[in-house]
């Protein structure tokens, strides 16, 4: 039995047929819509490669069914950027050398922009530690990690209420 799921996938619709109900969103986005960007690192929701924006949150693509968010909007890495101008959070992880191998590097962009979005990253390195603490980075790149996100915060204004006081 087949059933038809839609999303707005990187700001365009997408509908989509899917013939087993047990298909999650990062399969769906790497095998069905050939966007590779989002990894598939542990699949189990341990690591963080597969970091999306779901409805605005971040969320591990490959604990998601896909048939239970019909409807939903969803940015991938591969969204990110407008044309040739890149967001804020990737400027800042090329200018402070935020990666090494780069497998973790989509999920851990995906999660900085939904933590700066969700008000919780501040300008606090500790604050963004925490709140990046679901992405792993093999290569240890953690200290590169947390200077982007700040200086992302700092270029986006987000810094928060605490930080203007």
């Amino acid at each position: 039995m087949s059933m038809s799921v839609t999303f707005t996938i990187n700001r365009a619709a997408r509908t989509v047929e899917l013939d087993d109900p047990r298909v999650t969103l990062l399969d769906l986005l790497r095998e069905r819509l050939d966007l590779a960007g989002t990894k598939k690192g542990c699949d189990r929701g341990q690591c963080g490669a597969c970091t999306i924006l779901l409805n605005g949150r971040r969320v591990n693509a490959c604990l998601a069914l896909a048939i239970s968010h019909d409807g939903a909007e969803i940015l991938t890495i591969e969204g990110l950027a407008e044309g040739d101008a890149l967001h804020p959070v990737q400027a800042a992880f090329i200018e402070h050398d935020a990666l090494q191998c780069g497998f973790c590097t989509p999920g851990q962009i995906m999660s900085a922009v939904g933590l700066i979005g969700e008000g919780e990253a501040g300008l606090d390195p500790e604050r963004v530690r925490e709140g990046m603490s679901g992405n792993l980075c093999r290569c240890g790149a953690y200290r590169g990690i947390t200077e982007a996100v700040v200086a992302a915060t700092q270029a986006m204004g987000a810094a928060g209420q605490e930080d203007a006081a």
